[in-house]
């Protein structure tokens, strides 16, 4: 999470969406605007700074030839005898003529050095930009000088005269180059384009963590977190108080249907008692049945009802020990249960980026997660006894890998496709070979719920000899 201003965080929790996104866009215009403002007038000042030093080198000429008074921030002292050149420095050599060319047969010459400590200038640039005359020439140096920063010495001498050094640090030199900004100017509308497109991924961030949210919501039975920007907020509000409402009537439904069956059984033991008084065994046994599939009826509609509030906390538990313990109890009574350990998957390959390797995990036997244990404990069961109840068989397999542990049950001889097992997840749905057994068409469509509310699935696939219904469930869910 990145950090911001408090004043920032508070004026994007307080404003919509489309006013915080027109002011990031107006003060990223304003910055580019800025920037660019930075960019033109620091080129204009340093195009004025070296025509400056090229009206400068003009005057010169003019001063040289004519001995008129030097321009201003220029000065002249003239040497006994030519300049030397320092341990370690460079030197430039350039001649102009009349022509403004190196022709040493005609017209007057001016001869031109120039030493640096760290620099050798382009002279046949300089003389090529001359332009025709020996001043557009000596102007063209002195525009060198200026363009790159250096502590240069300027010598000149006309024909065979006495050389001349020409002090001009006031024109050319680094001190009197204006501040070049362009790189701030850059700087700054690549910051605001950044701060602007940061903004940008911060909004879409709390959009998702919100749509993550929202699909973990029900299995955390905790309220969406409120905040960001108004229009994100009033989806959380709504989103909060829909859960609210629908969370309350399922609980109003389960209170009623709890008191129902609550109330039922005082009539249904008379009843017992009373059918145990009928001389007829058929008619007592018919009346006994029915009396059962009602209280099994209004039992398994309060369990489904008790699933989809999902109100039993999430517990740390290891999904292997709670099949081991399902499956001892089935075999305690003599049911055809059996449990096989499968083989671990491996946590993640290596990719081009990461050297890790394919491995087990750690707890690839225990299976450890994060469940309802009594809710898992009733969909393994529904399971096996749909197993028992079309197949006569179930064989329970425990698996998993990194993100998902999953319980497969097997049945033996199920005459069912998948199809049809899918379409049994809906609620009051029957096989057709269900026949006599007991049971009110609910065990699948709870063990689907059970399943959305552990963010994860059902599935059936074809398994010698049966039918595998496969129970898949993340392993950090909550």
């Amino acid at each position: 999470m990145c950090c911001r201003p408090r004043w920032c965080v508070t004026l994007t929790d307080r404003l919509s969406l489309r006013v915080v996104a027109s002011l990031w866009v107006a003060l990223a215009m304003l910055a580019g605007g800025g920037g660019v403002w930075l960019w033109t007038a620091s080129d204009a000042a340093w195009r004025a700074h070296l025509d400056g030093a090229y009206v400068a080198g003009l005057a010169l000429a003019d001063s040289l030839e004519s001995g008129s008074a030097l321009p201003q921030g220029l000065s002249l002292t003239q040497l006994r005898a030519a300049p030397d050149l320092p341990p370690g420095w460079r030197q430039t050599v350039i001649t102009l003529t009349g022509g403004g060319r190196p022709d040493l047969t005609q017209g007057a010459r001016l001869s031109v050095r120039i030493q640096s400590p760290d620099l050798t200038y382009p002279a046949a640039a300089v003389q090529s930009v001359g332009g025709g005359s020996q001043a557009a020439g000596l102007a063209s140096v002195t525009r060198a000088l200026a363009r790159f920063c250096s502590d240069p010495r300027l010598f000149v001498q006309r024909d065979t005269g006495p050389w001349m050094r020409i002090d001009g640090a006031a024109v050319w030199g680094c001190d009197a180059a204006p501040p070049d900004r362009r790189l701030l100017a850059g700087a700054l509308a690549v910051g605001a384009l950044a701060l602007l497109l940061g903004w940008v991924a911060e909004v879409s961030g709390a959009f998702v963590a919100f749509a993550r949210a929202l699909g973990d919501h029900r299995a955390r039975n905790a309220a969406l977190p409120v905040g960001g920007v108004e229009e994100l907020r009033q989806t959380a509000q709504a989103v909060n108080a829909y859960v609210a409402q629908d969370r309350a009537a399922l609980e109003n439904r389960a209170l009623v249907l709890s008191g129902v069956s609550h109330d039922l059984g005082t009539p249904a033991t008379r009843l017992r008692l009373r059918s145990a008084m009928i001389e007829d065994a058929s008619l007592r046994e018919r009346l006994e049945r029915d009396i059962d599939e009602m209280t099994t009826m209004i039992d398994g509609v309060l369990t489904y009802t008790r699933a989809e509030i999902g109100a039993e906390p999430f517990r740390q538990l290891s999904l292997t020990s709670l099949a081991e313990a399902v499956v001892a109890d089935y075999q305690d009574v003599g049911l055809p249960v059996t449990l096989r350990q499968s083989q671990p998957a491996p946590a993640r390959a290596g990719t081009l980026f990461s050297r890790t390797a394919s491995r087990p995990t750690l707890d690839s036997h225990a299976l450890l997660m994060r469940g309802q244990p009594t809710a898992l404990r009733r969909a393994l069961s529904n399971l096996i006894d749909n197993a028992l109840k079309y197949g006569r068989e179930a064989v329970v397999v425990t698996g998993g890998g990194a993100d998902e542990a999953w319980i497969g049950v097997t049945d033996r001889g199920s005459v069912l496709t998948e199809e049809d097992v899918a379409r049994l997840t809906g609620a009051f749905q029957r096989g057709e070979n269900a026949g006599t057994a007991s049971g009110v068409g609910l065990g699948l469509a709870i063990v689907s719920t059970i399943a959305a509310q552990h963010g994860g699935r059902l599935e059936f696939h074809r398994a010698s000899p049966g039918l595998e219904a496969r129970l898949t469930l993340a392993r950090r869910w909550a």
